[in-house]
């Protein structure tokens, strides 16, 4: 597969903006930790930057780790993901941690563009020839999914809540833009809000 034909295999026909409102019609029973920029502004979108959304900034290849330790302290609720392809490919290893984990209500939402969209949209790992759903399987995840046309979009809702967890979903999206949403940026108010929301879920408990 010569450079070309690598780069038009990540093509898909996946509207972004369109597909978290698909994946989390629920969205209130998640808690979210979600990456940088484009995949938190997706994800602030979706929630209403909501306090059950850790939306991070400035530390890229974090966002899955947060949400195993997110999930592993709170087992019993469902944690979700948000990150990018470039993000997660930073931290391409939290994959192996995860699946040895194994916590049952995790599922990662991998926003996959093949670019870098914030330092001038370079092509990405993705975008020639580098496959996240099978580096998961690799790493131990028993549910692993990749999606490429809306068509698709219909099994991704019982793959959320029925496979086995932890599970990844990696969404083949076309190069557009995020949602155009302006979050809270100020990361100790963001952890705050988190926290005092998830205590006083936990209370309610």
């Amino acid at each position: 597969m010569n450079n070309e034909e690598e780069i038009n295999a990540n093509r898909a026909n996946i509207d972004r903006r369109k597909l978290l409102p698909h994946l989390f019609p629920n969205h209130e029973e998640y808690l979210f930790v979600s990456g940088l920029a484009g995949a938190s502004r997706d994800a602030a979108a979706l929630t209403g930057d909501g306090a059950h959304l850790f939306a991070l900034g400035g530390v890229m290849g974090a966002a899955t780790t947060l949400g195993l330790g997110v999930a592993m302290g709170a087992p019993d609720k469902k944690v979700a993901v948000i990150t990018g392809d470039g993000e997660l490919m930073m931290n391409i290893g939290s994959l192996v941690t995860v699946a040895t984990a194994a916590p049952k209500k995790l599922s990662i939402v991998c926003i996959d563009n093949g670019l870098h969209g914030e330092t001038g949209k370079q092509p990405g790992h993705t975008a020639q020839g580098a496959d996240i759903e099978s580096i998961a399987k690799g790493a131990g995840f028993r549910s692993a999914m990749t999606i490429r046309d809306e068509a698709e979009l219909t099994a991704t809702r019982d793959f959320l809540e029925t496979s086995i967890g932890p599970r990844i979903l990696v969404a083949k999206v076309l190069p557009t833009g995020p949602t155009k949403f302006k979050r809270l940026m100020d990361p100790p108010a963001v952890r705050l809000r988190f926290r005092d929301a998830f205590l006083a879920n936990q209370r309610k408990s």
